[in-house]
């Protein structure tokens, strides 16, 4: 067997043990952004982003920022290798453009049509890496010792859009982890006990140091393992980077420069929505006020500090809270990130005793051509005089002043803008915080009111309580004494009913007896009544007998019949015709 073929065999479980053990393990970014804050227009500063790896060899970053509640979302990520470290494979799921800020390195990735490309990188290199690859990056062991920073935004494509809910990468072990073991050995072709000595090993770091033996080691089997065992064919071919610094500017003076990198310039961001730019202003100046018709600006600071001044594009009508626009001042420093959307006019200005260098991620679908206000290629240069005097309220000999000293400059002088701006900025911020001071007093005074009117409720509630215990116990004490009351007014009805019943018979002999009485008087006085008739008639019968007798012949009555009353004789008449019918 040939040499190179023997070490090849012999090496064959070790380069497979030290590739997965090395690339298979560690932590999967694919979650690594679920309920992660979005931050929603403005400014992000640098202690606001979310560690994703921290090792004693590099670490990463990331944000998740917006130009509004309702634009998409952009996520950047910031990466830092020590020297002489790598930060090990991951399957990319959107397309990374990115920034190689300070130090030296390599970026290795696989392609499409099989095999593997590599590049070196270096400072002010802006690269793109396509969604689906495999990539690591590996960082240089330099005389300074300088750190690799890598400023990387995941883009959408013109086909797909970044999805954060798996994330901008995962580690290869998803890829194997995921699986039983049996399906793995069955794909590997390999004993049960080596993958699971593979699969049960504690996690790796995803980035990890390589001393410069076992670095140069890795390298040489790297091309085995990718070729062997994941159906990767490994080459030599080398990409190529787009570096800033070798490049001229858009626009330099003495105030700064500025450069924009299109997808004319550096065609590997055809497809995606992402532009490039790159601002320099030195001491006391400003890059003047401009929008962007097309994209939302992302922008990175990437050395001194600076003010960023905002303007709302329409401020009125606008009845969504949420989507309130509103005129914006932040200061920014190395770091920072903040994010202007499309339509907002913007300045950025340099402060007196320090320059401001930022990059820039632009998004649009299509080609984006800042629009400034003033300089000879000012929009509003453009328009008709008499229109434009006529928009602002002025004579056209105004406006003819306003653009009379315009040049070619977008970058210009501005001594004390940025000092202005923070004044200005500071200003609004006290009167903001006093306001929010008053308010908190307002609501810590309706709070107290609150407070106060639960006690006072609650304080009614147990005296109406304690009321209520006193009513309810001096009623089952009324009604005790009541229902005594009544037994006793019951004892009293049925006694005063045994005498009532006696006073009441008592009362019905008496009336009885007066009723007899009555009755017994009421007859008596019938009788004299009769008596007193009877001697009446028989006083007038007498004297008609006297008279007849004086006129003669009138028979006498018998002596038994003198004395009787008509009304007797008159019964005895009657009597005796009923005795006569009788028989």
């Amino acid at each position: 067997m040939e040499p190179h073929k023997a070490f090849l065999a012999s090496s064959f479980w070790l380069v497979l043990v030290i590739f997965l053990t090395i690339s298979l393990h560690g932590v999967n970014t694919s979650n690594e952004v679920h309920h992660v804050k979005t931050h929603v227009g403005g400014l992000v500063e640098k202690d606001q982003r979310r560690t994703l790896f921290d090792t004693e060899y590099g670490d990463i970053s990331s944000i998740e920022i917006k130009g509004g509640h309702r634009a998409p979302s952009y996520h950047l990520q910031f990466f830092t290798l020590e020297p002489n470290s790598v930060f090990l494979p991951v399957l990319l799921h959107a397309n990374m453009v990115f920034y190689v800020h300070t130090g030296s390195g390599r970026v290795t990735w696989t392609v499409e049509d099989g095999g593997t490309r590599r590049t070196d990188l270096c400072e002010g290199d802006l690269f793109k890496l396509n969604e689906g690859c495999v990539f690591y990056i590996e960082s240089n062991l330099e005389a300074e010792r300088k750190k690799l920073r890598i400023y990387a935004m995941f883009a959408n494509t013109d086909d797909t859009t970044y999805d954060p809910s798996i994330g901008a990468y995962s580690r290869i072990n998803q890829l194997v982890k995921g699986f039983d073991i049996k399906i793995i050995q069955a794909a590997f072709k390999v004993p049960g006990d080596l993958i699971e000595a593979i699969t049960n090993k504690t996690d790796t770091p995803a980035i990890v140091h390589a001393n410069s033996k076992e670095h140069k080691t890795f390298w040489e089997l790297e091309a085995l393992v990718l070729s062997d065992f994941l159906g990767i064919p490994s080459n030599d071919k080398k990409g190529k980077t787009y570096n800033i610094f070798d490049k001229d500017p858009d626009f330099k003076n003495c105030n700064g420069w500025s450069l924009a990198v299109t997808k004319k310039k550096l065609k590997s961001l055809k497809g995606t929505n992402i532009g490039f730019l790159m601002v320099n202003l030195t001491t006391g100046s400003m890059l003047g006020p401009h929008w962007n018709p097309t994209a939302t600006e992302i922008a990175v600071v990437l050395e001194g500090e600076g003010m960023v001044r905002v303007v709302c594009a329409n401020r009125k009508n606008n009845e969504d809270k949420m989507e309130e626009c509103r005129n914006m001042r932040f200061r920014v420093k190395e770091g920072d990130v903040f994010v202007v959307p499309r339509f907002h006019p913007m300045a950025q200005m340099s402060f007196n005793n320090d320059s401001l260098v930022f990059l820039g991620f632009s998004t649009a679908a299509k080609e984006n051509y800042p629009q400034f206000l003033a300089g000879k290629r000012s929009v509003l240069g453009a328009l008709d005089r008499h229109i434009l005097g006529t928009s602002f309220g002025v004579s056209n000999t105004t406006i003819d002043q306003l653009f009379a000293s315009q040049d070619d400059s977008i970058i210009s002088g501005c001594v004390s803008c940025a000092e202005e701006e923070e004044r200005v900025m500071k200003e609004e911020e006290r009167k903001r915080e006093e306001e929010k001071e008053e308010e908190q007093e307002k609501e810590q005074e309706r709070a107290r009111r609150e407070e106060e009117a639960k006690r006072e409720e609650e304080q009614a509630r147990r005296q109406q309580e304690k009321r209520e215990r006193r009513r309810e116990k001096e009623a089952r004490r009324e009604h005790e004494k009541g229902k005594e009351e009544e037994e006793e007014e019951a004892e009293r009805e049925r006694e005063g009913g045994r005498k009532a019943h006696r006073r009441e018979r008592k009362h019905v002999e008496r009336r009885e007896e007066e009723e007899a009485q009555r009755e017994q008087e009421q007859a008596r006085r019938q009788q004299e009544e009769r008596e007193k008739r009877r001697e009446q008639e028989s006083g007038r019968e007498k004297e008609e007998e006297g008279e007849r007798g004086r006129r003669g012949g009138v028979r006498p009555h018998r002596r038994g019949d003198r004395g009787r009353s008509r009304e007797e004789q008159d019964g005895d008449d009657v009597e005796d015709k009923g005795n006569r019918s009788s028989f």
